[in-house]
């Protein structure tokens, strides 16, 4: 008698994801995937993740645990799959079930993401329900990050949480064909937020009419405060010249360049040079603002949005509102491009609640275009450039943050708080970091009181419980105290700013710092340890600390910050370190006032106020200045990025002027006398002021391979390290990776965190936090 033949055996697994896993559909492509492959059982959010129990046949289940990381949807980032058997239970069907919280948040909440194409297609069609609506989103695209109040991430722990969802969008929301199946943000006309303009004088307005009539007043030559996913932009046309300057006006903004929204990477293209890299930032799910270089007299831009900048900030519209005030096909004309600034005050946090808007908006705006969504995490616009046909992060913010970075060593449970400028924290538990969005100057009240919000919200989505904080050395920094007041017990360690500086650079290019690297760490200013202010360093560094290999030239840095706004008295100051005379004839002499020339004279001459300084952004001021490019610093590093311009209009330039180089007790010196000597030899023989700057840079360049060739013929090494701040010029860049590849060297540029202060946190935290350090 022949055996029945037995059905196959079936089994049941625990299935544990980890990464980037809540909001960006990955529940409802675990159900279509245990659906398509015939399995039962059932998926959750977790404040660790996704967990999954799947149940069916052995290499159904096998399949299963494989594609879950292989296939996973287009904004997941899947960290950690980890599976286990459990009982089967001979249950059908599968599930998604309520979220599960408990134990300790490590799972990792998406950036806020551009608009998808099928959900603008739906925006621009008349028959689809949503068209024209502000709103829309599906679990491909939208806000994530600005609006999760708690986790695990459902519409609950969202500031959706007061919209409740009328019956299609219900529908749709559970229905596991959709597209926007568990999309938490789902809402349409019918249930969503709603906007409304707000003029004084004036009716509001609210709906389809308040997104109508803020495109009429923007056309009028209105500048409006827009809500947007992480704050307010103050918005204007940019074509309009009188609008632009009000704004500028308003807002007390100097000579800073505006950043720009253009519809499309065709139109920016029309204003500026846009490569395949630059078109790819463009239009890539994060849509940063890409510094590109402006064409002469590009139509559309009034000549006050970035005057004298070599480049222009543009992003593309990234919510459907964006689309709106630009124009749906069939619209009435209106602006083809738009000033989308950071809705504040020069120097405060960017304004993010309704009634504050009213409030301090009220001097800079004509009115208000809001809707009732609110916002729970600041977030400012991101802005990157691409050097070397490689992106340069200048601002980590919306659409990165709070995406995080490996690390290539184990860590503590560490708070790194950054620096003062451009500030931005990090924390960071084993080998992952979670560098925060961009915070801003800590010069402000504001500003450090956003910062601690800040903090405890990353804390609160990260599960980190930071017991040692990470700081920079310089005692007066704000950051450096709001660590040490928050210490309660911790430890409170204290990092040099430009070995911090190349530590960054080493962590996000995964060194384990087993070696050591060439770092030339060039800023404006940093903490020395001697006692002057450094910015123009050569350090041999490890995360165990450094020796100073090379610096600039020492000269004395006359009144601190006001030799930082008036570049000509940095011009003055390192003409009279090189004992150089301050000709009438010569453009910084000119600029500098008769009686304040005098004072700074006798000021040098007996050392008042005047600590001594490495800086080489301070040198890139003097010669803005002594070449006649910029005497009046509006904003940070105006001067150098205007000679980058001047350099750029050079055509031929000829041979680059050259540092005297000597030895100080073992460090290489380089000295900027002979440069700032064939300067003002060029000057007095009519060279225009862009060979200046061309030769200029070029002498940079060529200092970094000398003292780089230097470093390799003492010690062996071959790794070179581009960072700080003065490594945001392209120019300069280019030049330097160039002759060192050129000359064998393995050279690290950032692509992670910027080479500005923006970058410092993720040194900081890999220095100060190893474990075992």
């Amino acid at each position: 008698m022949t055996a029945a033949p037995q059905a196959p055996a079936v089994e049941r697994r625990l299935v544990r994801v980890g990464g980037i896993v809540q909001g960006v559909g990955f529940r409802p492509f675990v159900h279509s995937l245990a659906a398509e492959l015939k399995l039962a059982g059932h998926v959750t959010n977790t404040g660790e993740g996704v967990l999954a129990e799947v149940e069916g046949l052995p290499n159904a289940v096998a399949a299963f645990c494989r594609r879950i990381a292989d296939d996973a949807p287009p904004l997941a980032r899947v960290v950690s799959v980890l599976h286990e058997p459990i009982e089967a239970t001979g249950a059908d069907g599968f599930a998604i079930v309520p979220s599960t919280g408990g134990g300790g948040s490590r799972t990792l909440i998406p950036p806020d993401t551009a608009t998808c194409a099928d959900c603008l297609a739906e925006l621009a069609d008349p028959a689809d329900r949503r068209h024209r609506h502000p709103f829309i989103t599906c679990t491909n695209c939208g806000p994530r990050f600005t609006i999760v109040t708690a986790l695990p991430y459902d519409r609950a722990a969202t500031t959706m949480a007061g919209f409740p969802m009328c019956t299609d969008c219900e529908r749709e929301y559970t229905d596991p064909s959709d597209r926007r199946f568990h999309a938490q943000p789902i809402c349409c006309h019918a249930c969503g937020p709603e906007l409304s303009l707000t003029v004084p004088g004036r009716a509001g307005l609210r709906g389809a009419a308040a997104s109508e009539d803020a495109r009429r007043l923007l056309a009028e030559g209105a500048v409006l405060a827009v809500k947007g996913l992480g704050g307010y932009h103050l918005v204007c046309d940019a074509g309009s010249a009188a609008a632009v300057a009000e704004l500028r006006r308003r807002k007390r903004r100097g000579d800073k360049p505006f950043a720009v929204m253009a519809s499309s990477a065709a139109e920016a293209a029309a204003l500026a040079r846009v490569g395949e890299a630059e078109r790819a930032a463009l239009e890539s799910a994060a849509r940063p603002i890409v510094l590109l270089r402006r064409r002469p007299g590009a139509p559309g831009i009034a000549e006050g949005v970035a005057p004298r900048c070599p480049d222009l900030g543009v992003m593309l519209p990234y919510t459907p509102l964006h689309r709106l005030l630009l124009g749906l096909p069939g619209d009435p004309d209106g602006p083809r491009v738009l000033v989308m600034t950071s809705g504040n005050l020069s120097g405060e946090p960017i304004v993010t609640d309704d009634a504050e808007a009213l409030d301090r908006l009220a001097p800079l705006v004509d009115g208000w275009l809001a809707h009732d969504r609110p916002i729970h995490v600041p977030c400012d616009d991101s802005v990157v450039r691409v050097v070397d046909g490689e992106v340069l992060p200048v601002r980590r913010s919306r659409g990165y943050a709070p995406l995080p970075v490996p690390l290539p060593v184990d860590v503590r449970p560490v708070l790194a708080v950054g620096g003062d400028l451009k500030n931005t924290f990090a924390l960071a538990e084993g080998r992952t970091a979670w560098p925060s969005g961009h915070v801003g100057d800590m010069d402000d009240l504001a500003t450090l009181a956003g910062f601690g919000r800040a903090v405890a919200q990353l804390a609160a989505v990260t599960g980190v419980r930071p017991e040692l904080l990470a700081a920079d050395r310089h005692p007066r920094y704000r950051s450096a105290q709001w660590a040490r007041r928050q210490a309660r017990g911790r430890e409170v360690r204290t990092v040099q700013h430009h070995h911090a500086h190349i530590a960054s650079a080493m962590a996000e290019h995964g060194l384990d710092g087993t070696g050591r690297v060439i770092g030339i760490a060039f800023d404006g200013t940093g903490y020395g340890e001697d006692g002057t202010v450094w910015g123009g360093e050569v350090l041999l560094a490890d995360y165990d600390g450094f020796d100073r290999f090379g610096r600039l030239g020492h000269v004395p840095l006359p009144g601190g910050d006001a030799a930082v706004e008036r570049p000509y008295r940095m011009a003055l100051a390192h003409l009279y370190a090189a004992g150089l005379p301050w000709e009438p004839g010569l453009p910084c002499t000119a600029a500098c006032p008769a009686d304040e020339l005098a004072v700074l004279r006798r000021q040098l001459a007996r050392g008042l106020n005047c600590v001594p300084t490495s800086s080489m952004g301070r040198l890139f001021d003097a010669v803005s200045s002594l070449a006649g490019v910029c005497h009046r610093a509006g904003y940070e590093a105006q001067a150098a990025v205007e000679l980058e311009a001047a350099a750029l209009a050079a055509e031929d330039s000829g041979e680059p002027y050259a540092f005297g180089m000597r030895d100080e007790d073992g460090v290489s010196v380089a000295d900027p006398g002979p440069v700032l000597a064939a300067v003002v030899a060029d000057l007095a023989a009519g060279v225009p002021a862009a060979v200046v700057a061309r030769r200029f840079h070029g002498a940079v360049a060529a200092l970094v391979e000398r003292w780089c060739l230097a470093a390799r013929e003492r010690t062996g090494l071959g790794t070179a390290a581009l960072t700080g701040g003065v490594f945001g010029n392209a120019l300069l860049t280019e030049e330097c990776l160039q002759r060192l590849r050129a000359a064998g060297f393995t050279v690290l540029r950032h692509r992670l965190v910027p080479p500005n202060d923006g970058g410092l946190a993720l040194g900081q935290l890999v220095v100060a936090g190893r474990t075992g350090s």
